[in-house]
């Protein structure tokens, strides 16, 4: 086909990229993606945006044409990510230069990234999985833009796995961009899914050749339409084996090119020179893209043995290390996690030294330094280090008779830390994690454990003379807890540094309310990689004055920022926020009467709500970041995300036959009419409750609503009965005593394994629930067909929001929960003085039903709303601001 020189793909940040017939390829960088990169994760969620633009920088450097940008994750606000991100890249030429790809599943993101752009981009991705209609609509909305666009080879029916249906799905697609939409031809990108070739199973023989095919036909048939995909799915079959990946990658995409594909996903380090690869290995490798052969599969296989950077021999290296010197013996055991010969060894290295204390000093502690360094520098991960931790703690505890015999205990510790989750708060599988990386690194760990009072942290702080205290917490009122123990700290001219962590600490909160109130140093630590460094630079005698001074200068400094920022911002009276409610129209809305109206409790197998997990949160309890299961793949993280989560399946599947936990719930469905504006009444046997609701105040943008739940329920003076439902689900009973007896165990590693297993059970037995009254128990939507990644992605009618999350932060909602559910009595999970449930391993909420209900994130709110919320609660001012103090405004 000849081309017209105007129908070029034409992108541009402040410089043009012509997308030509010479091209040949054009890469696409995706370091600045948050699921795709544990760094730009962090210092996203951080707000550390200049160092993130480095990471921009650092890609367009390395040869990237355009650069992906994605901030699809849940703890992040996408669409001020985005914003910002974007508004920041604009003003730095040597990364605008390039165009950028505005990447997410969310469309207000996409359409937040498309506001700001520099020049021209991308849009990855639309399709057609949710139906003509809205892939009209966001079609017409990035032409008005004057972006280009991926579209995915996905529609109603699923994703495209054959050669007929990814030309069948293109075809369709362009025809409506083009003939419907009026969509430029040449701006439309097509991504033919590229999937893993010699898996082994019949079906994927023909998935390369089928990709090289469609490219070719929507290249002769499609005019101007260009092809992009995601390289490195090709070679999933041979995940740590890089030198046949590398063979492979540089074969598919020279099979590609010819075939007509323009751009893609491809890490420049994974790539070998097309002319360079191995001729056998290339032969193998082809006869595999290319189904050339009936056993292509079997023979690269057995030839790929040979590649695996010498395996052949590395299965000899495996029974070798067993010859090295006891030193290499013992930091191979520590690094590769393998306590098989720990106790031989450990004793070899006693017999050498003059004081069994000497082992750990010396050839253990040898050993962790090298596990550190490591870790520190990216090439090992967190559960390898809880792998280490736990043959660090088996060769102390084989050591400890020997002594205590000597009577000479005293080792040389880097520092003693007191470790704690604060009062009222249940929750603690990070702080055991960070307490894990900082005894991997000679630190002496003392754990009070969880809900523990001010009052035993100080004593224990003083008596134990600590050099660092740990402060973790996970629910709002931690936040508060955190804040007075600062204060009588400083009362009682307490002089050791603090760190604080947890989900919902942050570094703004800690400059912003806990810095002020103690006149020692107090830092946030958001993950355990970064605990060692901090805790060393605190206690370094020619480090931690420097590091004080500086961690004080810019804690203010934020400080300052914050505040001048809070006050910046644009808000609406609650009057104001009231009168522009979310509209629905009661006139034409009938709401579905329950199939059940009351309460009932509900006990399931676990084996039933294993298909409902949603494992990408799992990796992230342990610090891998990035979606499941492309988290497998992952060129940096895929090896150790692979190998956790074939230990989770094997725990889960003792955890399920040998019924470790017990999963019980409660729910209930009552009549329910909005009052007020903002609360919701419901009708019980018993007598009449209130559910108080939250209103966003910030100023919106033309057309847009301030949300808040109540505004998903009919208004009392419509005269229509509406319905409401409300839950507790856990599968927390057993939990602990697992994680008791791996702790007995010295097993760190499935102590933590085994409490975040739980926390997904209960998460899956709250999705179960909800499906169940979506179908049948309320019944609203009876007719509902999803996958389990649908459900993930709340493609479902209705919401199930919980107290004390972004849409109602306010956590005092969960007494009137407990008490229409009477949850404590009926299936024993109790609230904590600060509202945390115990079990930890719960999920409570609300059930909405109108299809019009979504998600969103209340965001601030101004004193009016604070002062209006304490007198509806019938609280003081003070309480009211000790559980919202993360949403006032000022």
């Amino acid at each position: 086909m000849s081309y017209n020189s105007d129908k070029y793909l034409k992108l541009s940040g402040l410089e043009p990229l012509i997308v030509t017939p010479e091209t040949n390829f054009v890469n696409v960088g995706e370091r600045t993606n948050v699921t795709g990169s544990r760094k730009f994760l962090r210092l996203i969620k951080e707000e550390k945006y200049d160092e993130a633009l480095d990471i921009a920088r650092a890609q367009v450097e390395g040869g990237a044409q355009i650069i992906d940008v994605n901030m699809d994750e849940g703890m992040l606000d996408g669409v001020y990510a985005m914003t910002k991100f974007l508004n920041l890249i604009a003003a730095e030429p040597d990364i605008a230069r390039v165009p950028v790809m505005i990447d997410s599943s969310k469309w207000e993101i996409i359409e937040a990234g498309l506001k700001v752009i520099q020049g021209k981009g991308v849009v990855n991705s639309i399709s057609l999985k949710e139906g003509e209609a809205t892939f009209i609509h966001h079609a017409k909305l990035i032409k008005r833009y004057g972006a280009a666009v991926i579209v995915m080879a996905f529609d109603e029916n699923g994703q495209a796995d054959t050669y007929e249906r990814r030309i069948e799905i293109c075809k369709r697609s362009y025809d409506i961009l083009v003939n419907q939409v009026g969509f430029p031809a040449e701006d439309i990108i097509f991504d033919p899914n590229i999937f893993p070739v010699a898996t082994g199973m019949e079906e994927h023989k023909l998935n390369a050749l089928d990709f090289f095919r469609a490219t070719k036909w929507i290249r002769e048939n499609l005019p101007y339409a260009n092809i992009s995909g995601g390289v490195s799915n090709v070679s999933f079959s041979f995940r740590g084996n890089d030198k046949v990946r590398e063979a492979m990658h540089s074969a598919f995409l020279y099979h590609a090119i010819q075939n007509g594909m323009t751009m893609g996903i491809v890490n420049p380090e994974m790539l070998e020179i097309y002319d360079e690869i191995d001729p056998v290995l290339l032969e193998h490798v082809e006869d595999v893209l290319l189904n050339r052969r009936e056993d292509a599969t079997e023979r690269l296989l057995e030839l790929a043995e040979s590649f695996k950077g010498d395996t052949k021999s590395n299965e000899k290296a495996v029974a070798e290390w067993r010859n090295g010197s006891v030193q290499e013996r013992l930091t191979h055991s520590l690094v590769k996690g393998i306590d098989e010969f720990i106790e031989i060894d450990v004793e070899e290295a006693r017999q050498l030294v003059e004081k069994p204390i000497e082992v750990i000093e010396n050839h253990l502690m040898n050993g962790m330094n090298v596990v550190g360094d490591l870790f520190g520098s990216g090439k090992m991960f967190l559960p390898q280090v809880v792998k280490s931790a736990r043959v660090m703690k088996k060769a102390v505890a084989y050591l400890l008779p020997y002594i205590e015999a000597s009577k000479d205990g005293k080792s040389s510790s880097a520092g003693k830390v007191l470790m704690a989750t604060v009062k009222g708060d249940v929750h603690d599988i990070g702080k055991n994690i960070v307490s894990v990386v900082l005894a991997c690194n000679n630190f002496e760990i003392i754990d009070l454990g969880v809900m523990v009072p001010p009052e035993k942290i100080i004593e224990t702080a003083v008596k134990e003379n600590v050099d660092i205290i740990g402060l973790s917490g996970l629910i709002t009122p931690s936040l508060d807890e955190m804040v007075y123990l600062a204060k009588e700290m400083d009362k009682l001219n307490i002089k050791i540094p603090v760190m604080i962590g947890g989900a919902t600490t942050s570094r703004a909160h800690t400059a912003v309310k806990i810095a002020p109130e103690y006149k020692e140093t107090v830092v946030h630590v958001n993950d355990a990689s970064r605990a060692v460094t901090v805790a060393t630079h605190l206690l370094q005698s020619e480090t931690k004055v420097t590091y004080a001074h500086s961690l004080r200068e810019e804690y203010d400094k934020l400080r300052e920022g914050y505040l001048n920022r809070s006050k910046e911002k644009n808000f609406l009276s609650i009057e104001e926020a009231r009168k522009n409610k979310f509209k629905i129209d009661w006139n034409t809305f009938e709401p579905v009467k329950p199939n059940f109206i009351g309460t009932k409790t509900i006990e399931v197998a676990l084996s039933e709500l294993v298909d409902f997990i949603d494992w990408t949160p799992f990796f992230q309890s342990w610090e891998l970041y990035g979606k499941f299961p492309t988290i497998l793949t992952d060129e940096i993280v895929g090896e150790q995300a692979s190998d956790l989560y074939k230990d989770a399946q094997k725990m889960l599947s003792q955890i399920v036959s040998e019924k470790w936990f017990t999963a019980k719930g409660i729910l209930g469905i009552f009549p329910a009419n909005t009052i007020n504006d903002d609360d919701i009444e419901l009708v019980t046997s018993s007598g009449v409750e209130k559910f108080l609701s939250l209103r966003q105040q910030s100023q919106k943008t033309v057309g847009a609503p301030n949300i808040a739940l109540a505004d998903f329920i009919v208004p009392k003076e419509i005269g229509k009965q509406d319905y409401i439902g409300c839950f507790c689900v856990t599968t927390g009973f057993g939990v602990d005593e697992k994680a008791s007896e791996f702790e007995k165990q010295l097993d760190d590693y499935n102590s933590i394994l085994v409490k975040a297993l739980g926390d997904r059970l209960a998460e899956a037995f709250a999705e179960y629930l909800h499906l169940k009254v979506r179908k049948e128990i309320w019944g609203y939507a009876s007719d509902e067909v999803l996958s389990n990644e649908e459900l993930i992605k709340e493609k479902y009618k209705g919401i199930r929001p919980a107290p004390g999350y972004p849409a109602c932060p306010d956590h005092l909602e969960k007494p009137t929960i407990w008490k229409l559910l009477n949850v404590e009595q009926e299936i024993g999970v109790k609230l904590t003085e600060s509202m945390a449930m115990w079990p930890a391993a719960s999920v409570s909420g609300y059930y909405f039903a109108n299809p019009e209900s979504k998600y969103f994130g209340l965001g601030k709110i101004k004193k009016d709303q604070l002062e209006d919320y304490a007198k509806r609660r019938n609280i003081s001012i003070e309480l009211a601001e000790k559980w919202l103090s993360p949403n006032l405004a000022d």
